[in-house]
This record gives structure tokens, sequence and C-alpha cells, in this order.
């Protein structure tokens, strides 16, 4: 089993900053993929961005420029630099990450970008 536990999210105004964070915990061996989606209200869940074990990184369009995945293979974390961030970023964010022979996700957090 694999246990995600996410933080960082919370309120945060127009034109600001969030750091989100996933430690993966439980018995694996390695985690291949990792990655964040996003769920708005009324809409369905979609992906942010996603990173791999070797580094390389995936973006959705609208957070490109914006959002930074990052991750600690030591520390089985990854992260999301959020800059820049806009009203329609408010979302519930979910880590996901892929361990043979399947994908886990967090219990998501909340990211509310409001004056």
């Amino acid at each position: 089993q694999v246990q995600l536990v996410e933080s960082g999210g919370g309120l945060v105004q127009p034109g600001g900053s969030l750091r989100l964070s996933c430690a993966a915990s439980g018995s694996f061996f390695s985690i291949y993929a990792m990655g964040w989606y996003r769920q708005a209200p009324g809409k369905q869940r979609e992906l942010v961005a996603t990173i791999t074990s070797g580094g390389t990184t995936n973006y959705a369009d609208s957070v490109k420029g914006r959002f930074t995945i990052s991750r600690d293979n030591a520390k089985n974390t990854v992260y999301l630099q959020m800059n820049s961030l806009k009203p329609e970023d408010t979302a519930v964010y979910y880590c996901k990450a892929g361990v043979a022979p399947r994908a886990y996700w967090g219990q998501g957090t909340q990211v509310t970008v409001s004056s």
C-alpha cells in the first residue's frame, strides 16, 4: 500500500504564489511517475503537471510558464510551485503516484484564488 499526503493549499490573491507538496509513504520499491491533477466545482478532473522518475515533465497548456513541478526521489515527494495564480486555478488539487501495478491518489488539497 502507498499513502499520499498533500499539503500547502490555501487561499491566495490573484497574482500570488503557493507551493504544494505531496509525500508518499508505505511499502514500495520505486515510484515511476508522479503528478498533480485538479478538479474545479462542476468540472472533470484534469491534468496539471507530471514528472517521471528521470525528471521529464509535462504541463497543461493553461499552466505552462506559471507552474513548476519537481520531485525529490530520496524523499518520495513531489512539489508544485504555482506562481501568477488566477481565479480559474481555484480547485481541489490531487497528487497521483504510479507504483506498479497501479496508481494511487492523495486526498486532495483546496486551492482558492480570490481577492
